[in-house]
């Protein structure tokens, strides 16, 4: 941490307004106070809750009403209220979540590179945060999974200052002691220091009667290889807990007391387990800040205290509180999988679905551990009614909701009957890791107190100890999203090195993308790669592969573009052959017209088909990946389960409506921030852009998407459309391939072609097909009815026709089926009567196949040794084998005899 001066934290405000500097006798952090003689930082553990003894004015606020207060408030200072972002950081490629308000204006905002929507401004952000999930419920509130935060933010550039300390603390505790009516001298300023994002600087804790109300960060560094280096933009980041804020007020036995109201009851109903008493919960959740969460046992110390205190027996305190903090547990999880869920999360094994999963299957384990079999969708669907005001999305997408949860529950019972499987090798250990049982979770998703007790039934002797941060250890690898690899560049790194000193390119491409040909000047020349002053040639990149083409010299001479790639902004044409060119030589180029206007249409029907996909199936519908050849184009999205036929259809039809509605295509270049509050994050459907400008597609009415490829200028251009292959290519994410223009037409001979080549193997014409497959199809079935008789009457004579011996109490049978059906009912059959031998021989070219079968009483291993012995290959186990031998039916017969004579 960087040095800080005490000035840091000695603001005119407080000199002004009479506060005096204190340092807490139990943790030792400076504070500010107005109250002489408080010696405690009043936040907990110094202190125990007794927020619930304070005299205030407000009323009891809900958490709506709260966090209506604090935007109203703020607005009326000067700030511009706008709305949160989703609770997915979409706009964000190194995050998943939104875990606080400051998230929405990163990187591009606190960066510099595009201006704030407002500024000073004012929101509450829905974020989420897995790092606390073990303790959810424990601290009977301090911790939960999702939570608002709502938050002031004025952003200061060198040239212009809007606030900074000493304003945001007044602003504090104006809203405070005139909104929330807290006495003045109840308000602490702790001293203290954020760190997060890159970024760092000082920072007060405000708390009031042991809660922390609000933190107040002062974001003026930027940390780069462990050195703090101050920010020229200078930023306040403020955070104020809603739910806190409603608790402070209501003063309810718990913080899910006062987020959830009614809803505490009802759960508990619904769970079907007895509620705890007020009054229990409420002694415990004033004891809360004694809890370490990092030192489990200082959870048994806790109810030790809420036992004394209230007179009660240990062990029903215990009793009582575990069952309470399950309950609390489910009310936050469920709330917090309904939130992103209806910002478009789909549950997978990898991103930000994998968290998703992670809480449903957590959620789930806990009802399992509570005793209920009630499904989690109904739970879901209460959280839903509930909050459906403050979050519409929720009522907006109840039906994919509560969908997916019910997929999802269906498939964790799924995973739950391969626990013996799993656990088998692992019961032979002598110990089982930490970091062996979170990559279990990892590929198995299986509970690890579930496995625990199954390798325990198996082998009481291994170790196997829990960590009580598990699903906390889980979360926190999989919470940023990995570093994206670097395109692997198709370019050598000498040729890197020498574009990379060259002016940036003209993109003529953009200026007209229907421009074929074109004149410019020679830039740089480096064995066969040509960067030119201008062009019309599209370089690789946003899922679109490079233009090809012809260059020509003033000599007459002519080179083949292979390839178009792209170093910065500079377009690189790659050349059959070095060329005889010179900087300063004057080009004429032209473009391989029907490849690139193939490419066009593959690509603008790209975005007509995402579209159509949310319109059919949702809006959680993401693309996660795209490819436009002049071929065909390929889009792959997000989605819970298989595409139906119907759905597959119906997104077909709609891109084609769209197509043959001749809907305008235009690019629009929108400043960054004025593109996300008009349009929203689903404009980084394809990625996020550098920059502070975006270039967006738009489709008129229809679909507007940030993207960099070339496109058609109206949706009747692309001409037809149909999508050729659908597939799963993993989890949560389905493929769809598609051709367009007179790639249809092309496509559609190829299937004719087939048609043609299956019409000559059933000797008609393809008018005709489908008519002869029927009655193919109906012969097949009447001789298969027939082959079945034909089995039924050779089964009831398989005694009489087969070659039968009698060799030392048992009885051996010989039989020669060729067909496989009829050959495993003989020999089963034949096998049901103690002491029996069955041999089936058949030939295949010059060896005889040899299948061996068993009654119950005998194995085939002796036999499967003696073949072996003269040249058999294969093997068995038990009551069948199978041997591969070039021998006659005799010697193989003489053998197996030999064989049961010296004793099976």
């Amino acid at each position: 941490m960087v040095q800080l001066n005490e000035n840091e934290y000695r603001l005119k405000f407080f000199l002004n307004n009479n506060y005096n500097r204190k340092i807490c006798q139990v943790c030792n952090t400076p504070f500010w106070t107005k109250d002489k003689d408080r010696n405690v930082c009043a936040d907990v553990p110094c202190t125990d809750y007794y927020f619930f003894d304070l005299d205030i004015k407000s009323p009891p606020l809900t958490v709506s009403e709260a966090r209506k207060k604090f935007l109203r408030f703020f607005e009326k200072k000067g700030h511009t209220i706008i709305p949160p972002k989703p609770v997915l950081a979409r706009w964000r490629e190194d995050l998943y979540l939104t875990i606080a308000s400051i998230v929405d204006f990163q990187p591009f905002v606190t960066s510099g590179v595009v201006p704030p929507p407002a500024n000073p401004l004012v929101l509450s952000q829905p974020c989420i945060r897995l790092e606390d999930v073990d303790n959810v419920g424990i601290t009977f509130g301090r911790h939960l999974t999702a939570f608002e935060m709502a938050a002031h933010h004025a952003f200061n550039y060198p040239d212009k200052q809007v606030y900074w300390k000493d304003e945001t603390v007044e602003l504090s505790k104006e809203f405070f002691t005139e909104e929330i009516g807290i006495p003045e001298e109840q308000l602490n300023y702790k001293e203290s220091w954020w760190e997060g994002g890159g970024n760092a600087g000082p920072s007060f804790e405000v708390t009031v009667g042991g809660l922390e109300l609000a933190t107040l960060v002062f974001m003026q560094y930027e940390i780069k290889d462990g050195n703090y280096i101050p920010l020229k933009l200078k930023i306040v980041d403020t955070g104020y807990g809603v739910e806190r804020i409603a608790w402070f007020t209501q003063k309810t036995p718990t913080a899910f007391h006062a987020i959830y109201g009614n809803l505490v009851y009802t759960f508990f109903k619904k769970i079907g387990v007895p509620q705890v008493d007020d009054e229990l919960l409420k002694t415990a959740a004033i004891f809360a800040g004694r809890i370490d969460t990092d030192k489990p046992e200082t959870i048994k110390r806790h109810r030790e205290e809420v036992a004394k205190k209230l007179g009660l027996n240990y062990n029903y305190v215990d009793q009582e509180l575990i069952r309470a903090a399950r309950v609390f547990q489910v009310l936050d999880h469920t709330k917090t999988i309904a939130l992103m869920l209806a910002d478009g999360l789909v549950p997978s094994n990898s991103g930000e679905g994998y968290l998703g999963r992670l809480l449903i299957r957590r959620a789930l384990r806990v009802l399992k551990l509570l005793g209920s079999d009630i499904k989690l969708y109904e739970l879901i669907l209460e959280q839903i009614n509930y909050w459906k005001e403050d979050f519409p999305q929720m009522l907006k997408n109840k039906d994919y909701i509560l969908d997916v949860v019910n997929v999802e529950q269906e498939r964790f019972n799924e995973t739950l009957t391969k626990i013996s499987a799993i656990t088998t090798s692992l019961a032979k250990k002598k110990e089982i890791s930490t970091e062996e049982l979170i990559k279990l979770y990892d590929s198995n998703g299986i509970p690890p107190d579930l496995l625990a007790e199954e390798i325990r039934k198996k082998n009481p002797e291994v170790k196997v100890e829990i960590p009580h941060n598990f699903y906390a250890l889980v979360a926190k690898r999989h919470q940023s999203a990995p570093i994206k690899e670097t395109k692997k560049e198709k370019l050598p790194k000498d040729v890197i090195d020498f574009v990379s000193k060259l002016p940036s390119t003209r993109k003529l491409y953009y200026e007209d993308q229907y421009r074929r040909e074109f004149t410019a000047k020679v830039v740089g020349v480096y064995k066969n790669y040509l960067v030119l002053d201008q062009t019309t040639f599209y370089p690789e990149g946003g899922g679109q592969i490079g233009d090809t083409g012809i260059i020509k010299d003033e000599k007459g001479n002519t080179y083949q573009v292979t390839d178009t790639q792209k170093v910065k902004d500079i377009v690189v044409h790659i050349l059959d052959t070095e060329p005889q060119l010179k900087e300063g030589d004057i080009v004429y180029g032209e473009i391989d017209w029907q490849r690139r206007y193939r490419i066009m249409k593959h690509h603008t029907v790209t975005h007509v088909i995402l579209s159509a996909a949310k319109k059919v199936l949702g809006e959680h519908v993401w693309q996660a990946g795209a490819e436009k050849t002049p071929q065909k184009g390929r889009l792959d999205i997000t989605h819970y389960k298989p595409l139906t036929d119907e759905e597959i259809k119906k997104i077909e039809d709609l891109a084609n409506y769209i197509i043959n509605d001749r809907r305008p295509v235009r690019p629009v270049i929108i400043n960054r921030t004025e593109a996300e509050m008009k349009y929203g994050v689903s404009i980084y459907a394809g990625g996020v852009p550098e920059g502070a400008d975006v270039r967006l597609i738009e489709i008129k009415d229809w679909d507007i998407e940030g993207c960099g490829g070339t496109h058609l200028s109206n949706t009747s251009e692309i001409g037809a459309l149909k999508i050729i292959n659908v597939e799963k290519i993993q989890d949560g994410v389905i493929r769809l391939e598609y051709v367009a223009g007179d790639m249809v037409a092309q496509y559609a001979r190829q299937e004719e072609e087939e048609l043609k080549e299956l019409a000559k193997y059933f000797s008609t014409s393809p008018e005709q097909l489908e008519i002869r497959v029927r009655r193919y199809i109906e012969d097949m079935k009447n001789k298969e009815n027939l082959l079945d008789y034909y089995r039924k009457l050779m089964l009831e004579k398989i005694e009489d026709i087969s070659k039968k011996e009698k060799i030392n109490q048992n009885t051996l049978y010989v039989l020669n089926i060729v067909d496989e059906e009829l050959s495993k009912e003989a020999m089963r059959k034949l096998t049901s009567t103690k002491g029996t031998i069955v041999l089936n021989i058949t030939k295949r070219g010059n060896v005889n196949i040899v299948e061996i079968a068993t009654s119950n009483d005998l194995k085939v291993d002796k036999i499967i040794e003696e073949l072996r012995k003269i040249g058999g290959k294969g093997g068995g186990k038990g009551t069948f084998g199978s041997i591969t031998i070039e021998l006659s039916e005799d010697k193989i017969v003489n053998t197996v005899k030999s064989a049961i004579t010296n004793g099976l």
